[in-house]
């Protein structure tokens, strides 16, 4: 069974952490919309979805994915880069706790789970203002010894890792080039966003099916001919916190 890790909004999302945009009012009903078809989304995939203690004083604690990286055999609780984010692990450790051993990114590590891009059996950390050389380190020692192999990434440009690439397959990423050289990943399909819209390399792959931000048409449109099964929601409120689909879960068997 495929589980899915997910948190409510916090009412203070407007007070989110920002890197790279300027800060926009969040509507916070429409976003309370939006999330709900994405947890719906979630269940047409297949997932169980599991919510987390609401964290209502912690205004980025929707984005559930920086705060673990969970494998088979271990759940890492990550120790976020922005340290108004780091209370947010309490919550996810002790419920990952009931599925998985435990391992912790300790200082001078940060890592957050938004730069960790798993193709296969490899991963790759974004080096990042929320993750550095520490926190690889710390992540390759936990997952080394169960046949993982750990490398970093560069990338520039945008908060995550996971802004510029995410995998859609065992060989395959969906990529903007202009924040991320994608030859360092050694996958056989790469499509690219449209030029149009940047923001649209972030998509969650749960089986055979994509769940995507419906603001981004004509990337939708390259990928349904590429022949896979996309799901689109509207995403365009957590846009303006720097969040996007694989944020808002932590999606595990």
């Amino acid at each position: 069974m495929l589980r899915a890790l997910t948190r409510e909004i916090s009412p203070n999302i407007n007070a989110c952490e920002l890197t790279h945009l300027d800060r926009a009012t969040i509507d916070l009903e429409a976003a309370k919309r939006q999330h709900r078809m994405y947890l719906e989304a979630l269940r047409a995939c297949g997932c169980q979805v599991l919510p987390l203690t609401p964290e209502p004083d912690l205004p980025d604690s929707v984005f559930v994915e920086d705060t673990a990286v969970v494998v088979d055999e271990v759940a890492v609780i990550a120790r976020p880069g922005a340290p108004s984010r780091r209370p947010e692990t309490v919550s996810i450790a002790k419920k990952l706790e009931e599925f998985k051993p435990l391992a912790r990114i300790e200082a001078p590590g940060i890592l957050d789970g938004g730069d960790v891009l798993r193709i296969g059996s490899r991963f790759f950390v974004g080096l990042s203002s929320r993750s550095n050389q520490a926190g690889l380190e710390q992540l390759r020692l936990f997952l080394e010894p169960h046949g993982y192999v750990v490398a970093a990434a560069a990338v520039t440009g945008c908060l995550h890792l996971k802004s510029a690439v995410t995998a859609i397959g065992e060989d395959a990423v969906l990529v903007n080039p202009a924040w991320v050289d994608v030859d360092q990943f050694g996958v056989s399909t790469v499509i690219e966003v449209d030029p149009t819209e940047g923001h649209g390399a972030n998509a969650l792959m749960i089986g055979p099916r994509l769940i995507y931000p419906a603001e981004f048409p004509l990337t939708h449109r390259r990928l349904e001919e590429a022949g896979f099964d996309v799901i689109p929601i509207p995403a365009s409120e957590l846009a303006k916190a720097e969040g996007a689909v694989t944020c808002c879960s932590l999606v595990f068997s």
